[in-house]
C-alpha cells in the first residue's frame, strides 16, 4: 500500500488516503510517485504528492495541516511555536534556545525557555 497527501494551493496537506500499489504502477518511489498522484488526481481531483507511512522518503509522513516544501522535497510539521526557525538541512523547526539533555522540557514561549517537566 502506498499513501498519498493531498496539497491545496498553498501546499498544505487537506487529506491522506491509501492507494494500492497496483495503482502505482506497482513501483516503488519515486517511480510510484507520478502514477499514483495521477490516480488520485482522476479519482478525486486536486494535487497529490506521495508520503511514507515509514519516513523513508519526503523526511516524514504527511499529516493533516502539514505543508509540502517543492524545494526541500519534504513534509513539514506545523510551526510549534512564533519564534522557532526552520532547519532546512533537517526540514524540522527549532527553538531559538537549545533544548537542554536530559529530563522531560517544554518550550515556554513568553519567556524564551525550556522549563523542566
Amino acid at each position: 500500500m502506498a499513501h498519498f497527501a493531498q496539497i491545496n494551493s498553498d501546499n498544505v496537506v487537506t487529506q491522506v488516503i491509501v492507494v494500492s500499489n497496483n495503482d502505482c504502477g506497482g513501483g516503488d518511489y519515486p517511480e510510484s510517485d507520478a502514477v499514483g498522484a495521477a490516480f488520485c488526481t482522476n479519482l478525486l481531483g486536486g494535487t497529490w504528492k506521495q508520503t511514507s507511512y515509514n519516513n523513508n522518503f519526503r523526511v516524514r509522513y504527511a499529516g493533516f495541516g502539514y505543508s509540502f516544501d517543492e524545494e526541500l522535497n519534504a513534509f513539514i510539521a506545523p510551526k510549534p511555536y512564533p519564534s522557532w526557525t526552520l532547519n532546512e538541512e533537517t526540514a524540522d523547526w527549532e527553538a531559538p534556545v537549545p533544548k537542554p539533555e536530559g529530563h522531560a522540557w517544554t518550550w515556554n514561549e513568553s519567556t524564551q525557555t525550556w522549563l523542566e517537566t
